[in-house]
C-alpha cells in the first residue's frame, strides 16, 4: 500500500452499522502514510462517535454543512480541495441514492459535488435493499460518472441475512484505494533533504551566514513529494514556505543541521543543497560585542571548522542509498565539483556557477551540470528551479533503480 504514503483522503462515513468498521479503516490508512479528514453524517452519530474518528485521524471530524469555525463555514470547499480522494464507507443505500440524483443537502453529498478528487464508494447495505431494482439503477449512474465502487461483499449480515451487502474489510477497502493511485518515480522512498543556509553565532545579535535562499532545495523537496516520496527538509533560517506533503525540521547552525540530518536516517536518498558555513566562531560571546570608541581596532574571531554534514552522511553507518551533493562555485566549476564527488564518497554532484547573474544564489533560475562517479558531465541548462528539481528527481529515481 506504498502509493497511500502522503495521500490526502477524505473518509465520508454514512450511518450504518458498518459504521464500525470505519475506525479501523482510518488506522489502515493511516498506517499506509496516508493523511484523513473525517466527514460523517448526522445518521452515522448514531453508530460510532466523532471523538473516536478524531483521535485516530489526528483531525476535528466535519459533520456540519455551514460550520462557522469551518473556514468562514466553506469547509466543503476547503475540504474538496485538499483531497486527493474522497472514500465513503459505509455507503448506505440511501447516500448512493442522494449522490445519484446529485443531492448536496448535507456536508458530506455537497463535498462529493464541489471535489475535483476521485470518488470512492464502499456499500454497505442488507442483501435485498443491494439487490433492489432503485438501488442497481443508482449505483449504475454512478458509475457512469465515473466513481468507483468496491465491493460489496457476500456474507451473513447483521441483520441474520446472507447475501451480497457486507462492506469489505478495512485492509481490503484500504488496498483497493491504493490500487486507484499511479505509483511515482519515488514511491516508497524516503528521501531526506537539507536546504538554505545555516548561521553560525558571534553574539546574541550577530552571527555568519551566506546567500543561500534555500528556493533549490525547497523544489527539490517538493519535486520528490510530487514523485511520491516521503520527504524530510531539514531547513536552516529561510522564509520559504513549506511544500505539501514536506516534513520540516527547522534549524539555525551546521551542528543542528548534522544532528537533525542524523536523526531522520535512514533514508534511500540524501540531497544535500544547503549552504552550510565551513567555519564557526570557537565560541559565542554571552553579551552584545561592544566597540572601543576610542580605538580605530579592528575584531579577530576565532574560527574552527563545522562538520561536513555531506561527508559525514556518505561515510555514515546508516550511509543513505544515493549521497547527492551541490557545488556552488565561482571558477573551474566542474573541476572542484569534480574533486569534491570523490573526496566526499557521493554518488551524483550538482554543479552551478554561482557568479553568473541570474542564477544561483536568492534566483528563481538555476542552470547545473550534473556529474557521476564517471565524471562524465550531464549539462541542464537554465530553467525555473522547479522544472530542475523535477529533472534531478527523475534521474535520481533512475538512479536507485538501475544503480549502474
Amino acid at each position: 500500500m506504498q502509493r497511500l504514503l502522503n495521500k490526502q483522503i477524505v473518509l465520508g462515513v454514512s450511518g450504518g452499522i458498518a459504521a464500525y468498521k470505519s475506525a479501523e479503516l482510518v488506522r489502515r490508512l493511516k498506517d499506509a502514510g496516508a493523511q484523513v479528514r473525517v466527514v460523517m453524517t448526522r445518521a452515522a452519530h448514531e453508530f460510532i462517535t466523532p471523538l473516536t474518528l478524531q483521535a485516530l485521524s489526528g483531525n476535528p471530524v466535519h459533520g456540519d454543512l455551514l460550520d462557522p469555525a469551518a473556514e468562514a463555514a466553506m469547509g466543503h470547499i476547503e475540504l474538496a480541495r485538499w483531497a486527493d480522494m474522497v472514500l465513503i464507507a459505509p455507503a448506505t443505500a440511501d447516500l448512493m441514492a442522494r449522490l445519484a440524483t446529485g443531492r448536496g443537502d448535507d456536508l458530506l453529498t455537497t463535498l462529493v459535488l464541489a471535489t475535483d478528487a476521485r470518488i470512492v464508494l464502499a456499500p454497505a447495505m442488507n442483501q435485498a435493499m443491494w439487490r433492489d431494482p432503485a438501488t442497481q439503477d443508482n449505483l449504475r449512474t454512478l458509475l457512469d460518472r465515473d466513481m468507483t465502487v468496491i465491493g460489496p461483499a457476500a456474507g451473513e449480515q447483521a441483520c441474520g441475512d446472507i447475501g451480497p451487502g457486507r462492506m469489505l474489510e478495512p485492509t481490503d477497502i484500504a488496498q483497493r484505494c491504493a490500487d486507484c493511485f499511479e505509483r511515482g518515480l519515488l514511491t516508497g522512498r524516503h528521501v531526506l533533504i537539507n536546504a538554505g543556509p545555516t548561521r553560525e553565532a558571534i553574539d546574541p545579535v550577530r552571527y555568519i551566514s551566506n546567500h543561500s535562499s534555500g528556493k533549490m532545495g525547497f523544489a527539490l523537496a517538493e519535486a520528490a513529494a510530487e514523485a511520491g516520496a516521503r520527504v524530510t527538509l531539514v531547513a536552516g533560517p529561510v522564509s520559504q514556505p513549506t511544500p505539501a506533503r514536506v516534513e520540516r525540521v527547522d534549524v539555525i547552525s551546521a551542528v543542528e543541521m548534522l544532528a537533525a540530518c542524523e536523526s531522520a536516517l535512514p533514508a534511500d536518498v540524501f540531497i544535500a543543497s544547503a549552504a552550510v558555513a565551513d567555519y564557526r566562531p570557537a565560541s559565542c560571546a554571552p553579551g552584545k560585542l561592544k566597540k572601543d570608541p576610542g580605538s580605530d581596532d579592528g575584531m579577530t574571531l576565532h574560527m574552527v571548522r563545522n562538520p561536513d554534514i555531506l561527508a559525514t552522511l556518505a561515510n555514515h553507518a546508516q550511509r543513505p542509498g544515493l549521497c547527492v551533493g551541490f557545488a556552488a562555485e565561482t571558477d573551474d566549476v566542474l573541476g572542484y565539483a569534480s574533486d569534491k564527488l570523490t573526496r566526499k564518497n557521493l554518488d551524483l554532484i550538482i554543479a552551478n556557477d554561482v557568479s553568473q547573474p541570474g542564477i544561483g544564489f536568492n534566483a528563481d533560475e538555476n542552470a547545473v551540470t550534473l556529474i557521476d562517479r564517471s565524471l562524465a558531465p550531464q549539462p541542464l541548462a537554465q530553467a525555473s528551479k522547479q522544472k530542475l528539481a523535477r529533472q534531478i528527481i527523475a534521474v535520481v529515481a533512475a538512479r536507485l533503480t538501475n544503480p549502474s
